[in-house]
């Protein structure tokens, strides 16, 4: 089976570029009555060129200045380059500008042709060499081979051909799994089958029969057929042309710069973060706030760009950039992309993108221009933890990191997993063999924040010995995440950084601060219910006696139980911790014996009077001691 790569080509129009394709392929890719009709090329074109165990699939860009948004639509996927440069016209404008837009998209492997050379005489081709060997200088064209050619007579082909085979041959394969990737050119109806889409596809593999993701639009599709340069194939792979007949797909739907893609790993975003480089020959500065059309993938939006180190980015120079578009695009870490002026009339720049699925960062904000930068600069293990400090309390999966970080898909478990045993990333179990990981960072600030809320409602609140646990996370309703919050407060249990239960939670350091009014209350509030037996006061008896301190009688009372000196019947109504032991020694022993006793039994046990005998009863109900059956009770199951 051949290899399969895309070559794209460049360069001015009426160079000849659609011609040399002609004389290499015997395709004609002028396909448009137009283009027919005007002798130039408006919109990409394709055919394909066999050599020696690898397959081209050729893209023809049109060279007008009109076209540049086809041409780097055309340019999308390309692995090579075959840069034309007519030999009677030399370089022209859209000669540089096609090659400093190839630059840009990252290319790094190409061919020149000099066409027309049956138009020339030897000293002017010779001539346009020379100005060629000069426009490539410092380029990725540099050292690429320059062929003289002619469509007309079939001079050089057999050289360029030769050429372009050994240019193939340089091209490394990629090793790494990656999920399946088009960005559609190009989309058009056949009779009786539906919608077709066609594109280069940049990554992974697609069968037919496969489900696809039809992006930005997020809708699931099933793949009916697909053809590469027109024969139908099972498979269609990285570096191929492919058309795929998707069911359900309405035409009318569909435009350029849409994509198709493995369900579940690109994610659509109006807000990309970047790194930025504006052309030494660009017509203008880059401004903060510039408005510019954004060429990503085969699509073109208008955005905006927000320079986050600097405020004017001049020619010549690199900046960190946010690009805030007017409609959603799907990308992935490192992608290339160009912006273009305002009107569309030149070329300003390009660079990568950084994260696909960007939230607005505050310019000049250090420590996060720094993780930004990392992501550029970093290894692909420091890109998995800077990725996963912006995913913030969400968490990263390991299938994320293609998107977010340039990880395939077979290295980044393996990464996460040594990132989670070196302590750098941490997983939080959510329950039902769930699991968040979270950068190390991002924990240990939720740690923090949460005793800090801790902290200060012991201050609010400092006769409590403990807080209520639901007025504790509902404090961080805010981030949208209770199953979140529960779970870190649990982790913060296990390790002992709070002390608490279901319901109560408290720092371990927290002792309740009573002034001595306060604790002279106390002690009064203990010894009446020690004195009252199994006649307990109500809770609201002491407000007399609390004076200025009847604001705290509830948190006192509060603290009682949790120091374990009263226990809670019902609402406002106590009973001594002494009372409530013989209360239920007392019952046992007698159910134990009768069997069955009425509250009016318990009553006269206990007593007291029926106010209390109910309560108490329920009470015993609650805590597992007795069952109720009709008007009697009886010993609940366990109950000693």
């Amino acid at each position: 089976m051949p290899r399969h790569l895309i070559l794209g080509t460049a360069g001015h129009i009426d160079h000849g570029k659609t011609s040399l394709v002609k004389a290499l392929t015997g395709i004609d890719c002028d396909r448009l009555p137009e283009e027919k009709a005007r002798g130039i090329t408006i919109d990409i074109g394709f055919a394909h060129l066999d050599l020696d165990g690898y397959r081209l699939g050729i893209v023809d860009v049109p060279g007008h200045e009109r076209f540049i948004r086809n041409m780097l639509a055309g340019a999308t996927g390309i692995d090579m380059c075959l840069l034309v440069v007519a030999a009677d016209d030399s370089v022209m404008p859209q000669t540089r500008e096609h090659l400093e837009i190839l630059q840009l998209l990252g290319l790094q492997h190409g061919v020149v042709a000099l066409t027309k050379t049956d138009l020339v005489d030897e000293t002017t081709r010779e001539v346009t060499e020379l100005e060629v060997r000069e426009l490539v200088q410092g380029t990725f064209l540099e050292s690429a081979p320059i062929v003289a050619t002619s469509a007309v007579t079939g001079a050089g082909l057999d050289r360029l051909k030769q050429e372009l085979l050994g240019v193939c041959r340089r091209i490394v394969a990629k090793q790494s799994h990656e999920p399946f990737r088009m960005a559609i050119d190009r989309a058009f109806v056949v009779q009786g089958h539906g919608t077709v889409v066609t594109g280069s596809v940049t990554s992974g593999v697609l069968r037919v029969g496969d489900e696809v993701e039809w992006l930005p639009a997020g809708e699931r599709l099933r793949v009916r057929s697909l053809q590469n340069h027109e024969q139908p194939v099972e498979e269609v792979r990285r570096g191929m042309r492919a058309a795929i007949n998707l069911a359900g797909l309405r035409h009318e739907a569909v435009r350029r710069g849409q994509e198709v893609a493995t369900p579940g790993y690109l994610q659509p975003s109006r807000i990309l973060t970047v790194r930025l480089h504006c052309l030494r020959d660009a017509p203008t500065p880059v401004r903060h706030r510039y408005p510019v059309h954004v060429h990503i993938g085969t699509g073109e939006v208008m955005g905006r760009i927000a320079l986050l180190d600097c405020d004017r980015l001049d020619p010549g120079g690199w900046a960190l950039a946010q690009v805030f578009l007017d409609e959603p695009v799907v990308a992935v870490w490192g992608q290339p992309f160009v912006v273009r002026t305002p009107a569309a009339t030149a070329t300003l720049g390009g660079g990568h993108v950084l994260q696909p699925t960007a939230r607005k960062i505050r310019r000049r904000h250090l420590e996060v221009l720094e993780r930004v930068e990392r992501l550029w600069t970093g290894s692909p293990s420091v890109r998995v933890l800077e990725a996963a400090w912006f995913c913030g309390i969400h968490g990263v999966r390991a299938d994320d990191l293609y998107r977010l970080a340039g990880i395939g898909l077979d290295e980044a478990p393996i990464l996460v997993e040594q990132s989670v045993h070196q302590g750098a990333l941490q997983r939080l179990p959510l329950g039902l063999g769930r699991e968040r990981i979270l950068h190390r960072d991002i924990l240990d600030d939720l740690e923090q924040r949460i005793l800090a809320a801790v902290a200060r409602m012991h201050d609010e609140y400092p006769l409590l010995t403990s807080l209520d646990r639901v007025r504790i996370q509902g404090q961080f309703d805010y981030l949208g995440d209770a199953e979140l919050v529960e779970q870190v407060i649990e982790r913060l249990l296990r390790t002992g950084r709070l002390t608490g239960d279901a319901r109560r939670l408290a720092l371990p350091t927290h002792k309740p601060r009573l002034s001595a009014a306060q604790k002279k209350l106390k002690e009064r509030i203990v010894a009446s219910y020690r004195e009252a037996g199994f006649a307990p006061p109500d809770a609201d008896s002491f407000l007399p006696i609390a004076g200025g301190q009847a604001g705290v009688l509830k948190d006192l009372l509060e603290l009682c139980v949790a120091e374990g000196e009263l226990v809670p019947l019902a609402e406002g109504l106590y009973l001594h911790a002494q009372w409530e032991e013989e209360m239920r020694r007392r019952v046992q022993e007698k159910l134990h014996q009768a069997g069955a006793l009425t509250v009016a039994e318990i009553r006269d046990l206990l007593g007291t009077t029926r106010k209390y005998a109910v309560p108490m009863c329920e009470y015993l109900d609650r805590i597992g001691v007795t069952r109720r059956e009709g008007d009697l009770r009886v010993l609940a199951a366990g109950a000693a």
